[in-house]
């Protein structure tokens, strides 16, 4: 058993001395690739092509015009989202995938870089290496590539949270970054219950203030779609794309591909969703105990992403910063860590979700969803209950690098030296 675990250390060591060249490596072959088999990056084609209409009216009527399966994309975010945005409208094509690609390729590396700084916040080799080879090994993970590929949002608004979180201080800055990112989309709102977890009150308060402005903003320009929006379509999933098909990935979406699209009636969906919400609360209540943001940061971002009723595999780039956990967090070395980091590597390594879609695609419209295809079809979650297994039952290290506090957050009755604040 000793002999895997030496050779093991043995090339982590030797990339480790490489990460530089193994990072522009990385980078070269997506960029080789991007352009031997280019993509069409629809979501930021309607980000470009709808957007301007916030300042004429019809956001939410407008669409943008693809092919089967879903022959329209609408216009799903808020309205601040589509001002924001406004700046795409006015460059060349071409330069817009250039431009979004290379934000979205340096934001991967942001997120390593956070997520391992919120894990271990003193900075040195060891930690910028290992930020290094993530980085290289993101553009590779099926959610990553699939944003890359789509020209979605994700990533960027990713890297705007956790660099905030890992890197800035002041509770203004944090709170404005998980704020604002969630008047661009709501999904990375749920930060605002790490903020809440770790105690981080004023940034907390900056971050709903944040909100506010950027929803008044809004409002001011166009008030007519922000109306709309706040009103009737936020609630609406029927305009984000069909809950039940296997390009969801949330909780909702598995057990409907399983049960039935009627699962929100049954007992046994109010079960399972209790069930996921007292493993999330328990892993949650554990990170917080044993000062580990990483390990709180991650929960709450997979506990959204299980319980929003439309993930699709792109949303879930947060793998990216809950395998660095695995990897090198508390209990890293326990059974359940390594198998729910085997499993994350292997769905997201050999492009699954994808392989899926491409068979559910030729499926007949009418009939019920395929068991062979609905039970593989929920990998992703999957992989984001084993993560919340592993992290409720993570405790605090005796010693070592890994324990750490929230930066902002108030110190534990335990805590006095006050020596591992970045």
């Amino acid at each position: 058993m000793r002999a895997p675990a030496v050779c093991g250390r043995a090339a982590g060591e030797w990339l480790s001395a490489r990460a530089g060249r193994c990072l522009a490596g990385s980078l070269a072959l997506y960029v080789l690739t991007a352009l031997l088999s280019p993509a069409d990056p629809l979501d930021l084609r309607v980000y470009r092509t709808l957007a301007p209409h916030v300042l004429s009216g019809g956001l939410y009527d407008h669409v943008v015009r693809t092919g089967p399966p879903i022959p329209e994309l609408p216009f799903t975010y808020p309205p601040f989202a589509a001002l924001a945005l406004l700046p795409l409208a006015h460059l060349p094509w071409t330069a817009a995938i250039a431009l979004w690609r290379a934000l979205s390729l340096a934001a991967v590396l942001v997120l390593t870089a956070g997520a391992l700084r919120l894990l271990c916040p003193r900075p040195g080799g060891r930690v910028r290496d290992r930020a290094l080879l993530w980085a290289a090994a993101g553009p590779w993970l099926e959610p990553v590539r699939h944003t890359l590929d789509q020209g979605q949002i994700n990533l960027l608004l990713g890297a705007v949270v956790v660099g905030a979180l890992a890197f800035r201080r002041g509770a203004a800055c944090r709170g404005m970054a998980v704020g604002l990112a969630a008047s661009l989309k709501l999904t990375p709102g749920v930060g605002g219950l790490y903020l809440l977890a770790t105690r981080q009150w004023r940034a907390a308060l900056w971050a709903f203030a944040a909100a506010v402005a950027s929803v008044t903003l809004a409002w001011c320009v166009a008030p007519g779609e922000s109306a709309r929006y706040w009103s009737v379509l936020v609630t609406d999933t029927r305009r984000v794309g069909p809950v039940g098909s296997v390009r969801n990935q949330s909780l909702r979406g598995a057990l409907t591909r399983l049960l039935g699209p009627d699962v929100t009636a049954s007992a046994l969906w109010w079960t399972v969703l209790a069930l996921v919400t007292l493993a999330a609360a328990r892993a949650l209540l554990a990170a917080v105990r044993r000062d580990d943001p990483l390990g709180a940061l991650v929960t709450v971002e997979l506990y959204g992403l299980l319980v929003c009723p439309v993930s699709w595999s792109h949303h879930w780039i947060w793998c990216l910063p809950a395998m660095i956990w695995l990897a090198h967090g508390p209990h890293r070395g326990r059974a359940l860590s390594r198998a729910a980091l085997a499993v994350w590597a292997a769905a997201t390594g050999a492009r699954l979700v994808p392989r899926l879609i491409g068979v559910e695609d030729g499926l007949p419209r009418s009939g019920p969803y395929p068991l062979t295809l609905a039970w593989p079809g929920c990998v992703y979650v999957v992989c984001a209950v084993l993560t919340l297994l592993a992290l409720a039952l993570a405790v605090r290290p005796a010693e070592g690098p890994e324990r750490v506090r929230a930066p902002g957050s108030e110190p534990s009755s335990a805590r006095t030296d006050g020596s591992l604040l970045p």
